[in-house]
């Protein structure tokens, strides 16, 4: 008997398969399949029916899988989902109007607020208040309760999202209105905001309570259909969703809270990121996930990923513990257009289908695939390992309009494309880490993803970074992050305003982590765990400040957390490390308590093949004409990746490729292949 791990990332071009064998020492075997939207159910079978042939999956073996969905994304982004109904505090009608009060470009003055995912005419006010202590103040009015459940069902509506005043400091409310609907409509579906996470800040919890009640039914009927097939298929199988916070959780809680699902694709790459941590010289990791549709970058800081309470969805806020992820609306099948003579890259994706000309599934406008292929980056014959052959005619005649429009040929305007590309990347990236307060000679580039590969070395370049990390697998790392993650899971409690001591702090962190491992005993069975890790957060901020800073916060060998002063501390440094000035002698607030548990699984050490450790002399399989940042290399080696050994070299530029992942070495940078199979490129000089 045997535990086999299976990893799903489904992305809006393929669909990346990732399985390992706790009695083989094959390392992990790897599959992608097209996506096949809106029905990705059919791509998740098509590529997991081969991938248990690959795995020789017996009735003896125990499998898990791990599976990240984008269908909650998705609808959110489309607002594809059927209309829901919001219950407010009398008083707080528009709250999801009124949002914070804040434009999201200020100095644009044609901008406006995000159309919020309810009507107002769905938005219902129930006379009831708690005080700021949680205190009642106002008992619910039942009858306005069965007058407001009768206006949802002659709306048709069948999901109401439930935001009352305080409800983070007592859930009492809250809980007693959802009885009150099940009594009068046991069909209704209630989703309550303290039950989701309980903080300060109401518009903040009435988004999150809306955006759950809106993808639930898209993501249920999704996740049953997944978990029919799977049961069908296999005798000894649990199924888990991968989530936002990197970790997973099992299926019942996911569907119940999907809006824990809504990044679960991206913080998986991040997840499996953390396992090369060792491979880098420096501290920071700077992981860049490009796929079909977009580029995600986040990072990494000493094996931990980066942590925050303030993500986003399309055109809303998540405020939940995510892991921290800058999205950029540029990935290969991102169409090109002009807007007069300039060039512009997406955020419109060819997707899937039509997909890039290249393709030849019917796609005809111009993307960033098609561009690598007329650069000559790419191999037309070997596209994933050659089940899929790119059409080079179709990609130019896809780019003959700007070539025509730029007066240049095809091949230029494929190279200036490129070029526009890495700096769309460059003007998110730079900002993003000067927020960290991070050079970019200071941080490792970690390229993963359809396209990591090719276009983090051209980004690396760029803007400076001197080291970049390329792992096995590369082109199926987020589904990697699947065999690798641990069963996660966050919970909060808000001590603003209440006299804190170390006795009370150290009790409430004791009650929060008696909460999570409640939780994770829901999710599996503990003694089939190799391990439960807790970590203690606490958010302080200098009194009369309007944001607070996230500080760890270490136990001591026998379990006890530090004194307040010790925290406050650490509080300072951080706030000097992010804003280069702190105030020791300043009064400092505690705003909310956080405990992380993490639940690990069996799992490879580390997701990567390992490779040989001979050095031997590398030559090249086939030579063509590369195009990168205007200028022409022509006859440039190209060379297998499998036929690099632990050791060998090869100098830019030059092409590294293997069946489902191709990668460009620049000119200035030397590629070598060390530990775990990974591909490590570092600037010249």
């Amino acid at each position: 008997m045997a535990l086999v791990r299976i990893g799903v990332d489904i992305g809006g071009t393929f669909t990346d398969f990732v399985g390992w064998r706790s009695d083989s020492s094959q390392g992990i075997t790897r599959l992608k399949v097209p996506s096949t939207p809106p029905h990705f159910a059919e791509g998740f079978k098509d590529g997991f029916e081969p991938l248990l042939d690959q795995l020789r999956i017996s009735d003896d073996d125990e499998v898990v899988v791990m599976h990240g969905t984008t269908v909650s994304t998705n609808t959110v982004i489309e607002r594809s989902a059927e209309p829901i109904a919001l219950f407010v505090t009398e008083g707080f009608r528009d709250i999801l109007e009124l949002q914070r009060l804040r434009l999201k470009n200020p100095v644009d003055l044609f901008s406006s607020r995000a159309i919020p995912l309810v009507a107002r005419d769905l938005v219902f006010e129930i006379p009831e208040r708690l005080d700021a202590d949680g205190e009642v103040l106002t008992p619910i009015d039942a009858e306005a309760v069965r007058r407001a459940v009768a206006g949802v069902k002659a709306a048709d509506v069948k999901a109401i999202a439930v935001v009352f005043l305080h409800s983070f400091r007592n859930p009492k409310h809250e809980r007693e209105i959802r009885g009150l609907i099940n009594e009068i409509d046991p069909e209704m579906d209630v989703c309550i905001s303290s039950e989701i996470w309980p903080r300060i800040g109401e518009y903040e919890r009435a988004v999150n309570a809306t955006l759950n009640a809106y993808v639930k039914p898209r993501v249920q009927a999704y996740l049953q259909e997944i978990e029919r097939y799977v049961t069908n298929r296999l005798s000894s199988v649990r199924l888990f969703v991968t989530r936002s916070n990197g970790g997973a959780l099992g299926l019942a809680d996911a569907a119940k809270f999907p809006v824990h699902t809504l990044l679960s694709g991206p913080a998986s790459g991040v997840t499996a990121a953390q396992t090369v941590s060792s491979l880098s010289k420096h501290e920071y990791l700077l992981t860049f996930d490009m796929g079909g549709t977009s580029t995600d970058v986040s990072l990494v800081r000493q094996g931990n990923p980066t942590v925050t309470s303030q993500g986003a969805v399309g055109d809303f806020p998540i405020t939940l513990p995510v892991t921290e992820i800058e999205a950029i609306g540029a990935g290969g099948g991102s169409l090109v257009h002009l807007e007069g003579p300039a060039m512009r890259i997406g955020p419109e994706s060819a997707g899937a289908y039509p997909g890039p000309a290249a393709f030849g599934r019917g796609g005809v406008r111009p993307t960033v695939t098609d561009a690598y292929l007329l650069c000559g980056y790419l191999n037309a014959g070997n596209f994933l390992g050659g089940a899929m052959p790119l059409d080079v005619n179709r990609a130019a005649t896809a780019y003959d309009s700007i070539a025509g429009r730029l007066s240049v040929t095809t091949a230029e305007a494929a190279d200036a494309c490129l070029s526009v590309t890495t700096s769309t990347m460059v003007s998110r990236i730079l900002p993003y880490l000067a927020a960290h307060g991070l050079d970019p000679q200071n941080v490792t580039l970690v390229t993963f993803g359809g396209n990591g590969a090719l276009h983090g070395p051209l980004l690396a370049d760029e803007v400076g970074i001197n080291s970049v990390i390329v792992p096995a697998a590369p082109s199926v790392f987020c589904a990697c992050g699947g065999v690798v993650t641990t069963l996660t899971h966050d919970v909060v409690n808000v001590i603003q305003g209440t006299t804190i001591t170390h006795e009370s702090l150290s009790d409430a962190f004791r009650h929060l982590a008696s909460e999570t491992v409640d939780w994770l005993k829901q999710q599996v069975e503990l003694d089939r765990l190799t391990s439960i890790d807790h970590e203690f957060w606490a958010e302080l901020r200098y009194k009369g400040q309007s944001f607070q800073v996230p500080v760890v916060v270490p136990t001591k060998a026998d379990g006890s957390f530090p004194d307040l002063a010790t925290i406050s501390d650490r509080f300072h440094d951080e706030h000097n490390r992010l804003y280069a000035h702190c105030d020791r002698n300043a009064a400092v607030e505690f705003v909310e308590l956080r405990v992380r548990i993490r639940g690990s699984l069996p799992s490879p050490s580390q997701v990567n093949i390992e490779g040989s450790s001979r050095r031997g002399e590398v030559s090249a399989i086939a030579r063509r004409d590369l195009r990168i940042a205007g200028r022409l290399y022509p006859n440039t080696p190209i060379y297998a990746r499998s036929d690099l050994e632990r050791g060998s070299r090869v100098e830019g530029p030059c092409i590294i490729e293997e069946d489902d992942s191709t990668i460009l070495v620049p000119p200035a940078y030397t590629a070598e292949a060390i530990s775990s199979g990974a591909i490590s490129l570092d600037r010249r000089g």
